[in-house]
């Protein structure tokens, strides 16, 4: 599959005083299910996909979700592309910018039910890798290729002044060999090399610390 060329999706943009449609978009708001045309290729899961942007030295103006708002939603590839096509790519994000690809139900929040007793794998990239790297990643959560059942809840692309960041989450720390499957997938998926130095954090440290990427284990191998 290859994405469509069109203008980019004025995800950025969104603003509080958007209207009725906005505020529809926003975490916790009970959305109608999601119809999908009989003609179309439906994926396995409904996915959201979320926007979260913090302005420079204005750390504490909000709080995460009511920075968080609803990109789309989609439940077949057609619904997919329409949306993706249409997004400003990672490498065109300014400041502190995040995408969020999470399954239809559970919030990016590491508070969330589905999220509370799991934590993410941690990929540090280079500046300039951060949009291959999130088209791959995306593609192979849509074609179930982590092969992990449903433990596999979300991903996350973060675009940071010195780096660029890549998670992917999931819902069981404790399944050691569930996490291994899901970090030696991930290498594989955005084709790292053998000794890439790749990280995993729990989300009750996340809470605990209230931090995301922060005093992490390491893993090299």
């Amino acid at each position: 599959m290859s994405a469509k060329s069109g203008n980019q999706f004025e995800a950025l943009k969104m603003s509080d005083d958007s209207g009725e449609e906005d505020r529809e978009l926003k975490v916790g708001h009970k959305l109608p299910p999601l119809e999908i045309p009989s003609h179309h290729h439906k994926l396995q899961h409904v996915h959201c996909l979320w926007f979260t942007a913090r302005s420079p030295g204005n750390k504490h103006s909000a709080s995460f979700d009511q920075n968080l708002k609803l990109v789309g939603r989609f439940g077949s590839v057609e619904q997919f592309w329409s949306i993706y096509g249409h997004c400003v790519r990672p490498h065109d994000m300014k400041g502190h910018s995040d995408y969020h690809l999470f399954k239809e139900g559970i919030k990016p929040m590491w508070e969330d039910d589905a999220n509370s007793r799991g934590g993410k794998w941690i990929v540090r990239l280079r500046k300039g890798l951060a949009s291959r790297c999130w088209e791959n990643l995306v593609l192979a959560l849509l074609g179930e290729q982590f092969m992990v059942g449903e433990e596999i809840c979300g991903a996350v692309v973060s675009v940071r002044h010195m780096e660029d960041i890549i998670s992917v989450w999931n819902r069981t720390a404790a399944d050691t060999p569930t996490t291994a499957r899901i970090r030696d997938t991930l290498k594989r998926v955005l084709n790292l090399p053998h000794n890439t130095i790749m990280e995993y954090k729990t989300h009750t440290d996340s809470l605990r610390d209230n931090s995301s990427f922060r005093n992490t284990d390491l893993f090299v191998k």
